[in-house]
């Protein structure tokens, strides 16, 4: 028996790989989205950000954290590629946020999860997008490793907060592209991995 709920979760999931296009160095093809940042040869790698307090090692190897609570719906997709805009392949993306009222699971894992990208650099989460917590605006964190290559540490915003503003963090080069699909929202970024 499917739920709606996991109906709901498979329609945003399937939209959310659907909208992603690899670059055309990556599958050499005429049409292409446009990424998160812009993906031409050589590319500038993703910005490092910090990591923050709330860091937790060992997440559990997991891409739906719906489960975890309440709150509007996200999928986040995206690719993860070398500056040449390569894809790369079983690349360690690793996510976690505040929940919808803006607190962190310092002692479980609610809201973090980590996967390896498929054979064409692709990523996905379906989670519910953050709460607030003073001083910050809403975001997500990351981290990303290729192979043996450097860790990277980055945070991802969202467009239009109005806390983005007064966040001395915040960096509009890491805002996510957003938009609104039936349950939920599906977002996009692509990580550009400078090794």
């Amino acid at each position: 028996m499917i739920s709606r709920r996991d109906l709901v979760a498979a329609s945003l999931s399937a939209a959310g790989f659907a909208a992603l296009a690899l670059p055309r160095l990556a599958m050499a093809q005429e049409a292409e989205l446009p990424l998160t940042p812009a993906c031409g040869a050589p590319a500038a790698a993703t910005k490092r950000q910090t990591e923050g307090p709330y860091f937790v090692p060992s997440s559990p190897l997991k891409r739906d954290l719906r489960g975890d609570g309440p709150g509007d719906i996200l999928a986040l997709s995206g690719f993860v590629l070398t500056r040449q805009c390569r894809p790369f392949s079983g690349a360690l993306v690793d996510l976690w946020h505040a929940n919808d009222s803006g607190d962190y699971d310092n002692s479980g894992f609610r809201f973090r999860g980590h996967q390896f990208t498929d054979e064409q650099g692709r990523y996905q989460f379906i989670t519910r997008i953050p709460g607030l917590y003073p001083g910050r605006t809403r975001h997500f964190h990351v981290k990303l490793r290729a192979g043996t290559g450097p860790v990277l540490t980055t945070q991802l915003y969202f467009p239009d907060e109005p806390a983005n503003a007064g966040d001395g963090i915040y960096d509009k080069s890491l805002l996510m592209q957003i938009r609104a699909a039936e349950g939920g929202k599906l977002g996009r970024f692509d990580f550009v991995l400078a090794a």
